[in-house]
């Protein structure tokens, strides 16, 4: 089996995952998955897809994080690890894409605007 290249986005994170056969390592930015996402929560989140597929120890992944914080990248990778996958079996796409791993989640953060404080939060309002 050759080298599987997919992309997965989340807010402004942008993970491109390189799947290949082998023992089940993850590495992101050239660091291991347990040292770059200390938290437990966010392993399982990128694991997600491998363990819905049971195929943990199957594939060797090399990924490149850029831009966002940890859950938004966290969740990048999960959604370009479940398009890898899909990739090796076209099978996999419906249990994959009924979990929703499949979906962009395109919720961006919005803009503040001039004379607000935040985006939509507007200044106490005094008559007198």
């Amino acid at each position: 089996m050759e080298q599987i290249h997919a992309i997965g986005r989340r807010k402004s994170s942008v993970a491109r995952v390189y799947l290949t056969e082998g023992t089940g390592k993850i590495v992101i930015n050239k660091v291991e998955l347990e040292k770059y996402f200390p938290s437990a929560i966010l392993q399982y989140v990128v694991k997600q897809p491998l363990a819905l597929l049971e195929v943990e120890g199957k594939y060797d992944i090399k990924a490149n994080l850029d831009g966002g914080g940890f859950t938004g990248q966290s969740q990048a990778l999960r959604m370009a690890i479940a398009r890898a996958l899909v990739k090796i079996n076209a099978e996999d796409k419906k249990a994959l894409k009924k979990e929703g791993f499949l979906t962009r989640d395109s919720r961006e953060v919005e803009r503040k605007k001039p004379g607000q404080p935040k985006a939509r939060r507007h200044f106490q309002f005094s008559k007198r």
